[in-house]
């Protein structure tokens, strides 16, 4: 098994695989670190993705409420509204979502009470059908529920959909075809990383035959369907939200060479080891593995393992947009200056526009008692603009395989 080089982190700073904490200094700078990056005008991008990335994260709560929607190029001050009941209304993929979500109760904090859950179904509901009436062009799959909820956890309802529709149309687009062919083809990319780093290891799994499916719900959910302490998902995301698209499937790749003895030890069977991969531990070295992964992203970029595996045949969405999106993010203001030209636009168009469209809107306090106040024409005016003012539809490549989608209903 080849060493993965190892790089010194950027901050040092955080819960590490162990449990035990970094040194307080350590983490009082990165705090600074974190909240100078969001006050510089424009907003410090690349330290925050740094921060991100680094260990421990983004530390709290509170600065991944601050810090996402950075990461993500959206304003806290024009974010869009709550839907209507007619989001619901005659769409295709209504029962498949009610169903994901009603079965969908391990997401939610263990002791929540069952009404405030209820509350909170019913919005995840909404907010997935609310993208996919957004952006007709994209497919609901299966573990999309699983990144909602833990958007919607965090940041609220409204903060939710803004996020949400950046991530369908650019991080998971390729999830969202119309058929699994993009899917698989990310996942691909997981047997020839495993062949730079252990020869062996990828040589077993191949007599074995156990091909990466194993993956599938890793992929798909970014990890939030198969871990079961939120604090874990949370910090993947972090690390997820500043990568490149594929990082996911890197980071399958470092826990599977994590639990190479593991592997290796099991009958070379597909069944024995599909059983071992897809049951994945709940006491990982996060931090020790989100480091491995950066740094095997590091030695074999995408690029490079598409050339050796004879990967780069197909197009990938996800992939192709990511640089221009990663662009976007580079001059946006700091909060404290969106929302002075909030008001003094508010002020000259209208002197009844709305003035709670803020930070603490998005928030997961935020139960919808403002969008049920006010003037109904108000409402509609201001429901018909967002409506507008949607990402630029993207071209959906056409593809010949097609998976049924019982297939996804045998793994979730």
């Amino acid at each position: 098994m080849k060493r993965i080089k190892r790089k010194k982190q950027n901050g040092g700073v955080g819960v590490n695989g162990s449990g035990t904490r970094e040194p307080s200094s350590g983490r009082k700078q990165k705090l600074t670190e974190i909240h100078q990056a969001l006050i510089s005008d424009p907003v410090d991008i690349q330290t925050l993705r740094s921060a991100a990335a680094s260990r421990g994260g983004l530390l709290t709560d509170d600065l991944r409420r601050k810090v996402w929607p950075k990461l993500l190029n959206i304003n806290v001050y024009d974010l869009p509204y709550k839907p209507g009941r007619d989001v619901r209304e005659n769409h295709k993929d209504y029962n498949q979502v009610v169903l994901d979500v009603r079965r969908s109760m391990k997401r939610f904090p263990k002791g929540m009470p069952a009404a405030e859950r209820a509350v909170l179904q019913e919005q995840l509901i909404d907010i997935i059908l609310e993208i996919l009436k957004r952006n007709p062009q994209l497919h609901y799959y299966q573990g999309y529920h699983d990144v909602a909820v833990t958007l919607l956890l965090l940041v609220g309802e409204r903060m939710a959909i803004a996020m949400l529709d950046t991530l369908s149309n650019y991080h998971l687009r390729d999830f969202m075809d119309p058929t699994m062919d993009s899917t698989k083809h990310i996942l691909n990319y997981l047997m020839p990383i495993l062949e730079q780093v252990d020869l062996e290891l990828h040589d077993f799994m191949i007599r074995a035959e156990v091909g990466t499916i194993f993956a599938l719900s890793w992929l798909i959910t970014w990890y939030g369907h198969v871990l079961s302490e939120f604090k874990h998902t949370l910090r993947l995301y972090d690390f997820f939200l500043a990568s490149h698209p594929l990082m996911p499937i890197y980071l399958a790749a470092t826990i599977v060479l994590h639990r190479e003895k593991e592997v290796k030890q099991t009958e070379c069977d597909m069944a024995m080891v599909h059983h071992l991969l897809s049951r994945i531990p709940q006491d990982l070295p996060y931090e020790t593995l989100i480091g491995q992964a950066q740094d095997l992203f590091d030695q074999y970029p995408p690029s490079l393992l598409a050339k050796r595996a004879a990967l780069q045949s197909r197009k990938s969405l996800s992939i192709s947009t990511f640089q221009a999106f990663q662009l976007s993010t580079l001059h946006q203001r700091p909060d404290s200056v969106l929302q002075r030209l909030t008001k003094a636009q508010g002020s000259t168009t209208s002197r009844h526009a709305s003035r709670h469209t803020g930070l603490e809107a998005a928030l997961p306090g935020d139960r919808g008692q403002l969008w049920g106040k006010g003037n109904r024409m108000v409402k509609m005016a201001v429901w018909g603009l967002s409506a507008t003012l949607g990402v630029a539809v993207f071209a959906v490549a056409q593809t010949a395989m097609d998976w049924g989608p019982e297939v996804l209903l045998q793994l979730f």
